[in-house]
């Protein structure tokens, strides 16, 4: 569920910081382009946590 509402709708996870430095000179593409950065960024613990969620659900249903 969390999954897909990552992707259902454009996020904009800048932090205020980032905000600020791209709204004040940089181009769109900058700020997708940051945007996209950090979305791929979050997909690695979500990742780590399924494949791990995963390996101990057949460890447990293996016995």
């Amino acid at each position: 569920m969390i999954f897909l509402k990552l992707f259902y709708q454009i996020p904009f996870l800048q932090c205020s910081m980032c905000r600020a430095v791209l709204e004040t000179g940089a181009d769109a593409e900058t700020a997708k382009s940051l945007n996209d950065g950090i979305v791929y960024l979050m997909i690695v613990p979500y990742l780590l946590i399924g494949i791990i969620g995963y390996i101990v659900y057949k460890q447990l249903t293996k016995n």
